[in-house]
């Protein structure tokens, strides 16, 4: 949708088409208890990059008091949009909503510099579709294959590029081969469920393992696990980046395709995609073809842990003696308010201690494209985690979002420790089936 398509209103410096909703804004009454969980506050201190500062901002844009500028901008732009707020907030403020209309604001009134126009785009294109970063990653693998990455982070070469460049560098997994995961695995045992799996995108390439172990352990648990081939992204990484046209289209797609496979639930082992998925009815509510259709999807939509806990353990959990930390995503516990059926899970593992860590509502800096597009506020707070993991002295740290394994690995290896970090269902499954210690420890 273009800035041409759409009348002018009486919003201020928003245009007509969903402003932030002005009855969720007056709901803010501004009383701090979002400040100590916000990243950003948390960093610099500065109201205008709490959310009740930038609820101010959105405010006055409101009134026509405030213009989209570029000093306006910066304080959206700082914005991981984690919603630690929304979990703090007494009076139920839907700070979510309000970040992402917000964001499409941005980018249908303001203008951004043509650099970074161009590299918002090439990033977002290429991370949305797996095909194509699959391809681009080729001399990725190279590069780590042939012994020159670590020849470069030896050296210091890392250090005469970019920042962008660089944190991107440092965030880079050990790339797999790639391998997808069977269209249809049958249920063991008695079938409970058929459910559909979200491939996601950064997963699947970055991370094919969880995906194969989260189909193994939804078979082992009674699900026939189907994973449709023509399924593209979701659209989480442009509803968060203000892109909606792009993000509609494509959640239209993945209602189409979970459609066609007629499956009971949607299960989906990325938080981030989970979140935005959930809120597909909101997304194409003013689509008369598909309004109906996406509260229907979303309500089928689980979590990976969260369908688990729903279904109750069948399969035997065999010991596995680890003191292991568990690391909250932000679009878990805060978008999705899943935050005990994790824990769940690991306690029904034998022999397993689990370790809390200080600040556990405040986000790694992962955040979606944050950690590339605001590297060193990003890194700042994952160097924050590091600090807090290694005090713990875990054997193991796990999460639930694959945007948070690559900024807590990076982040403990930039602190020079050697702990691994791995998905909830790899450790799950790793206990279903019996694997050794050792073996585990090796995915992370």
């Amino acid at each position: 949708m273009s800035t041409a398509d759409i009348k002018p209103g009486s919003n201020g410096a928003f245009d007509a088409h969903h402003p932030p909703a002005r009855e969720i804004i007056d709901k803010c009454v501004h009383c701090g208890f979002c400040l100590p969980v916000c990243p950003t506050y948390v960093l610099w201190g500065e109201e205008m990059d709490s959310p009740r500062g930038r609820i101010y901002l959105m405010k006055r844009a409101h009134d026509g008091a405030a213009s989209i500028n570029e000093e306006w901008v910066k304080h959206f732009d700082a914005c991981l949009g984690c919603v630690a707020c929304m979990t703090a907030c007494p009076s139920g403020v839907d700070y979510g909503k309000l970040i992402e209309a917000t964001r499409a604001q941005i980018e249908r009134r303001y203008r951004r510099p043509a650099i970074q126009r161009f590299l918002k785009t090439r990033m977002l294109r290429t991370l949305t579709h797996p095909e194509l970063l699959s391809v681009l990653l080729w001399p990725v693998k190279l590069y780590q294959r042939s012994g020159l990455q670590t020849m470069a982070r030896k050296t210091g070469l890392l250090d005469l590029l970019p920042q962008q460049m660089k944190a991107a560098e440092a965030l880079l997994p050990p790339l797999p081969d790639n391998s997808a995961v069977p269209e249809v695995i049958p249920a063991q045992g008695l079938k409970r469920l058929r459910v559909g799996m979200l491939a996601g995108c950064v997963q699947r390439v970055f991370f094919p393992q969880v995906n194969a172990a989260t189909a193994r352990l939804l078979s082992a648990e009674g699900c026939e696990v189907v994973t449709p081939r023509d399924q593209a992204c979701c659209g989480a990484l442009l509803v968060h980046s203000g892109e909606e046209a792009g993000a509609l289209e494509m959640a239209r797609r993945t209602i189409d395709v979970f459609e066609r496979a007629a499956v009971d639930a949607v299960v989906i082992n990325a938080a981030g995609c989970g979140s935005s998925l959930k809120e597909y009815g909101h997304l194409l509510r003013d689509d008369p073809q598909y309004a109906e259709r996406a509260g229907q999807f979303s309500a089928k939509c689980r979590d990976v842990a969260e369908l688990l806990v729903e279904l109750g353990p069948r399969a035997k959990r065999q010991p596995l003696a680890l003191r292991v930390a568990y690391h909250d995503s932000c679009h878990l516990q805060h978008a999705q308010g899943i935050r005990t059926q994790p824990r769940a899970l690991l306690s029904q593992v034998p022999d397993l201690k689990i370790l809390e860590l200080p600040e556990a509502a405040v986000c790694c800096g992962s955040a979606g494209i944050y950690n590339l597009v605001q590297p060193e506020a990003a890194g700042d707070l994952g160097d924050r985690k590091a600090r807090f993991i290694s005090e713990a002295k875990p054997d193991l740290v796990v999460t639930g979002n694959p945007g948070c394994l690559l900024q807590l690995r990076s982040a403990l290896a930039r602190s020079g420790a050697t702990i691994p970090v791995v998905h909830t269902v790899q450790l799950l499954e790793a206990s279903v089936a019996g694997a050794p210690v050792t073996s585990l420890l090796a995915q992370g």
